[in-house]
């Protein structure tokens, strides 16, 4: 009897003991919940109340607005994307499958590409004979514009221009876009300039003996300017306050123009370095056509090496204009001028030969 009871008191002591613990542990879990912070995104109902009486109205607002400004930012982004996505689905998806033969340079290059020579001897026999029937060839038929004098007495005139339907120009007369450019040296022979100004086109005479800068005569204009293969020095264009000579992009930056229909020029030996001007500047883009002078009698200006290297050299630059889309249509040889191949009678060549290109590729 007696040990029953211990029994039962002892294992009522135990009871309330671990009840007391049970409380205790949970009042003391119960306060440290409450004291941790909260967790990132879930503020605590304390927290809460703090911040609405701790920030101003200001603050409030001016975080508000940043808010609207990021989701907006967001937003602009995902619209940006979207219609860059439509730009580029509305465009050809697959590039083109083969490169041109001869892609188009746009940057400006530093030397043109030479010709393979001739024969294994690279003699000045075999170098002319390549040459010459070069530019005694024509590559394409056109029925073409020449000097009014020349066609009165139905003779092949000396400067002549193309006028073919399947080219430019004609369309460009038409719709009085037409621009010329003739660059001589004195007094020369401007019968087919009058003529295409007369046709309807903006044509424009560079002559440096000019009295004047810029003269407007009849339906033509003059200018005391000429084209080079380089620009002057400035320190020489301050002190005469003008200069007589200039690249050819440099005169089209300068008047504003794009394109030039036909290209004229007779330069008096300077026509091989203006042309390896126009081909390592590309800007024979700008040409419809070009007709030019060529002087055989001596190598030209600032043209070195031995007699079969020129004409190497001349060979090497017509060919450039072939690679640019450059046709020849039209040959002429002055019979008054002597016959003289870098001072020397080889195949009874002419000292000068006037020569005209159409380019076949060209859509202004």
């Amino acid at each position: 009897m007696g040990r029953e009871r211990l029994t039962r008191g002892l294992l009522l002591r135990l009871g309330v003991l671990l009840t007391a613990v049970c409380v205790c542990v949970h009042v003391y879990l119960e306060t440290r919940w409450r004291e941790a912070p909260a967790p990132l995104g879930r503020p605590t109902q304390s927290s809460q109340n703090w911040g609405q009486q701790s920030r101003t109205k200001p603050d409030a607002e001016e975080q508000d607005r940043s808010i609207k400004r990021r989701i907006s930012y967001v937003r602009t982004l995902k619209k940006d994307s979207q219609a860059r996505k439509r730009d580029i689905n509305r465009e050809d998806p697959s590039p083109p499958c083969c490169p041109p033969l001869h892609p188009h340079r746009k940057t400006p290059r530093w030397h043109i590409d030479l010709e393979h020579w001739a024969g294994e001897s690279h003699s000045l026999e075999d170098e002319a004979k390549r040459f010459l029937n070069y530019i005694t060839t024509p590559q394409v038929t056109c029925a073409s514009l020449a000097r009014e004098e020349a066609a009165q007495e139905g003779t092949k005139g000396a400067w002549a221009a193309c006028v073919d339907p399947k080219y430019s120009l004609t369309h460009r007369i038409q719709s009085k876009h037409c621009r010329v450019y003739s660059f001589g040296l004195g007094v020369d022979d401007r019968s087919l300039e009058r003529s295409l100004a007369r046709a309807g086109c903006e044509v424009h005479c560079f002559d440096p003996s000019l009295k004047q800068s810029h003269l407007q005569q009849a339906e033509m204009w003059l200018h005391r300017l000429s084209v080079d293969w380089r620009d002057p020095n400035p320190a020489i264009v301050a002190q005469r306050q003008y200069a007589n000579t200039k690249k050819l992009a440099t005169i089209l930056n300068d008047f504003g123009h794009r394109q030039v229909d036909v290209l004229k020029a007779d330069m008096e030996s300077a026509e091989w370095k203006i042309l390896e001007n126009f081909i390592l500047e590309g800007v024979l883009d700008s040409v419809g056509q070009l007709l030019l002078e060529l002087h055989l009698h001596w190598a030209g200006f600032e043209v070195g090496g031995d007699d079969p290297s020129v004409v190497r050299y001349w060979f090497s630059l017509l060919k450039e204009l072939e690679h640019a889309n450059f046709r020849l249509f039209h040959v002429h040889s002055d019979p008054a001028k002597p016959h003289l191949f870098l001072h020397k009678n080889v195949f009874n060549a002419s000292s000068a030969y006037t020569l005209s290109w159409v380019n076949t590729e060209w859509k202004p």
